[in-house]
């Protein structure tokens, strides 16, 4: 009997330890792996950069921070961004984006919807069971710890739903200060969080979702990826989502989306789309990124471009990089369209974290950009767009 106990008290050893590192080791490793920095802080800019970039209203259009289970409200020593960091880094305004699902072996060229990563990882972070299968519940897990942040940050966090939030935020932002708060405004990576159901845009909008996109690494039931299998184009239901979001004063971003989809998506929208992360083929060409003429249709059309951090946006590791493709973008269709869609803490690496945006600063002032233009790039032309078209 003595042995026997001795076996099981070691096997109950044995899964705790096993449970302890599924839940609190591993998924902190994974993060490290994936969300690496090049250049971790301190940084160092030039006096023009620092000084121009206390002045300026930062606004950034895509991260994936709430996908790894950090408080945001503490500052990390892991991932890429955070409200002490957001703060930091002079950002007026994060786009928070919900990721429900991923395929395993992700890449850029051709993925099917058969497997689940964010299954594992809302196990690992202990989601609530009704999240394990539905999509639409993983998003609302997600905006609720959002919402729990904002509560809890003492005025450090302000969510951004609508126009009066957003004008009274800048406000108070004028008075108090940027060294004292940051925003966020919820988006939705890829609408196979709608579970299927177009109808489900409104229960997400309740949520304080303003922004998603019709497709994330593979194709669903609302449009084709550029990264799927079909690469089709929008459904039925994917019209109709598209319908309800402009309905309720959703903002469509069409980051992922297949060439087809973003085609019929400008065919039919009635206000001004974003991308929100991306590269641009003349800087670096791959299927990642957009060609010249989808720049030129969604500048028409009003949108917003946001120029993406990592190598496979920019084919480089620095901020230079960054600048040539916000350069190029604008040499093209207008220095009005573009903006910033770093996608910190989504799975990539990237330059510096948000406490370096200084950098980027700097090399728009090395790309020729004057101070006005910088100013637009950084977060005017976001702003512009949101008090614009957020709902009243």
């Amino acid at each position: 009997m003595l042995t026997r106990a001795r076996v099981l008290s070691g096997l109950a050893v044995l899964v705790v330890s096993g449970l302890g590192a599924f839940f609190f080791v591993v998924p902190a490793a994974v993060e490290r792996n994936f969300n690496a920095i090049h250049q971790p802080p301190p940084y160092a800019a030039s006096a023009r950069a620092r000084e121009l970039h206390a002045q300026l209203l930062i606004v950034d259009l895509h991260a994936d921070s709430l996908l790894w289970g950090r408080d945001l409200l503490v500052r990390g020593t892991r991932g890429q961004t955070d409200v002490p960091r957001l703060i930091e880094g002079n950002v007026a305004l994060q786009t928070f984006a919900a990721v429900t699902k991923t395929p395993r072996g992700l890449n850029i060229e051709r993925n099917d919807d058969k497997s689940d990563n964010i299954f594992w990882l809302a196990l690992a972070k202990r989601w609530p069971p009704r999240t394990w299968r539905s999509l639409k519940e993983r998003a609302l897990h997600l905006s609720s710890r959002l919402h729990r942040m904002a509560a809890q940050s003492g005025g450090r966090l302000v969510l951004i739903k609508s126009k009066s939030d957003l004008s009274n935020y800048l406000a108070r932002r004028a008075r108090e200060g940027g060294d004292k708060m940051t925003a966020g405004m919820l988006s939705i990576e890829g609408a196979h969080a709608l579970d299927g159901d177009p109808a489900n845009v409104d229960a997400l909008f309740e949520a304080g979702f303003r922004m998603m996109s019709h497709a994330h690494f593979f194709d669903n039931e609302m449009g084709g990826s550029a990264h799927g299998i079909t690469k089709g184009g929008l459904t039925g239901k994917g019209r109709e989502m598209l319908r309800r979001m402009e309905a309720r004063g959703m903002i469509l971003d069409v980051a992922h989306a297949s060439a087809q989809t973003i085609d019929e998506v400008l065919a039919i929208a009635t206000r001004p789309v974003v991308v929100s992360h991306t590269g641009v083929r003349g800087t670096c060409d791959n299927a990642r990124n957009l060609s010249d003429e989808q720049l030129k249709r969604i500048a028409a059309r009003g949108g917003l471009v946001g120029i993406g951090y990592w190598d496979t946006a920019t084919c480089g590791h620095d901020a230079r990089s960054i600048a040539r493709a916000m350069r190029y973008t604008a040499n093209l269709v207008g220095v009005g369209h573009v903006a910033l869609g770093s996608d910190f803490d989504g799975g990539v690496a990237v330059p510096f974290d948000t406490t370096g945006l200084v950098l980027l600063t700097d090399a728009l002032i090395l790309e020729g950009f004057d101070d006005a233009e910088i100013a637009q790039i950084m977060g005017g032309n976001a702003l512009r767009l949101l008090a614009e078209n957020l709902p009243d």
